[in-house]
């Protein structure tokens, strides 16, 4: 699919999606190391992943007129240095405010100035026909990535004596390995020119006032919110088996990594190949799996989970993070589904992302203070519950969506032209 040299930039492009989030996504292998090291409560995890999130949402947004401008090969590498950087200072222990700043500094340096240059990167790779498996690639080696990279943080943990020295062995393990990257991207990575198309400028501006009027684009939006809420939950699954079944702290650190990077790789693919193969339509597999999603919520909170196996309990959680994973695969694709025009597919991503990924804004904080709030497994029950709401939702929001694409359809095969004989 490509030559050699464009496959050394993709995997250059690939290890800095890999590595650039190890650390603002450090609750996934150290959750139970974060509480006990940086003195924080599930709520003050929480705020600082929303603070992230809040920052990331409206730096999404600056980037749309930067993100075209600033060289590809030194937005990167400055990106992947200064994410390093803070983590450098991480590792000094710093009070609960200053974590809070650095979270959002995360927001600048990994999404505002990092992400949509590398999406931008990784599509140019190849051409309109090549987006599906480049991207495909790009998601399946993000995931191997960030499942060896984790591990070896967790190995660093575990060779140090699961103490706050080997927490602060880890989090300089992450550090360097991101600033490495940089350096790698800064001295191998060509940034060739881009030519820059004006008419399909003014035609993505215009796009944004065409699909803030269109709902399918609503629609698919608030399908992807609902997506999202149910899957800020996925990290709180990680102090649950540790208070509820108590799982070693260890083992946490790997069930964190599994739940949050094997089933990457592992949902993405099956997602994608039920919904395109199997269903013929990413609509209608977001709906079956929301009535899925709903089910087993409400499953997990009426479970005795006190009387269970450690191991039924970790099976139980990561099957349906799996069925989360599929769904993340493909809620953007009824974009394409609905058949929106080619113009407009830019702005109606950018709508998507930005209500589709706000529930990372509170979520987060919601989930880590109700399990304050409310101690043992009824604080779990109660997220778990809101969760299965929002999974409901999702399934009334995906019945709707798969109606109006039909209807649309039906009334374009009846407008269409038939030819006279």
């Amino acid at each position: 699919m490509l030559t050699k040299k464009r496959w050394a930039i993709f995997s250059l492009l690939t290890l800095c999606g890999g590595t650039i989030y190890k650390l603002p996504s450090l609750k996934d292998a150290f959750y139970i190391p974060m509480q006990e090291y940086f003195h924080l409560t599930n709520g003050q995890i929480g705020n600082a992943m929303s603070v992230n999130s809040m920052v990331a949402t409206i730096g999404f947004f600056f980037s749309i007129y930067f993100a075209d401008k600033l060289p590809k090969k030194y937005t990167m590498s400055f990106s992947l240095t200064a994410t390093g950087l803070l983590g450098l200072y991480l590792s000094t222990m710093p009070g609960y405010w200053s974590i809070l700043l650095v979270w959002a500094l995360f927001g600048v340096t990994c999404d505002m100035l990092n992400w949509p240059v590398l999406l931008k990167s990784v599509s140019t790779l190849g051409d309109n026909t090549q987006q599906g498996r480049l991207f495909g690639f790009f998601e399946t080696g993000r995931g191997l990535v960030d499942t060896i990279i984790a591990f070896g943080a967790l190995g660093v943990f575990t060779y140090f004596g699961s103490t706050m020295a080997g927490f602060r062995a880890g989090i300089l393990f992450y550090s360097i390995v991101v600033i490495v990257v940089g350096i790698g991207i800064f001295l191998l990575m060509n940034d060739e020119e881009r030519v820059r198309d004006e008419n399909k400028v003014k035609d993505n501006t215009s796009g944004i006032s065409s699909v803030l009027k269109n709902k399918l684009v609503w629609l698919i939006a608030l399908n992807i919110f609902c997506v999202y809420s149910v899957y800020c939950g996925l990290t709180f699954f990680i102090p649950f088996l540790s208070k509820v079944y108590a799982l070693p702290v260890a083992l946490v650190g790997a069930y964190g990594i599994i739940n949050q990077y094997c089933l990457k790789m592992v949902g993405g693919p099956i997602g994608g190949i039920i919904a395109d193969k199997v269903l013929k339509s990413p609509s209608r597999y977001l709906c079956y799996s929301f009535i899925v999603s709903t089910l087993v919520l409400v499953l997990l909170i009426v479970l005795p989970h006190e009387q269970m196996p450690v191991y039924l309990g970790m099976a139980c959680t990561l099957s349906f993070g799996a069925v989360v994973f599929t769904q993340r695969a493909v809620f953007f694709a009824p974009i394409g589904e609905a058949k929106i025009k080619e113009e407009h597919i830019g702005s109606a991503m950018a709508m998507g992302s930005f209500i589709g990924y706000a529930p990372a804004m509170f979520c987060f904080s919601l989930y880590g203070n109700l399990l304050d709030k409310y101690s043992g497994l009824l604080g779990y029950q109660v997220v778990f519950g809101i969760m299965a709401c929002f999974a409901f939702a999702g399934s009334i929001i995906s019945i709707m969506l798969v109606r109006e694409i039909r209807q649309r359809s039906t009334m374009a095969a009846i407008e269409e032209p038939h030819p006279v004989f």
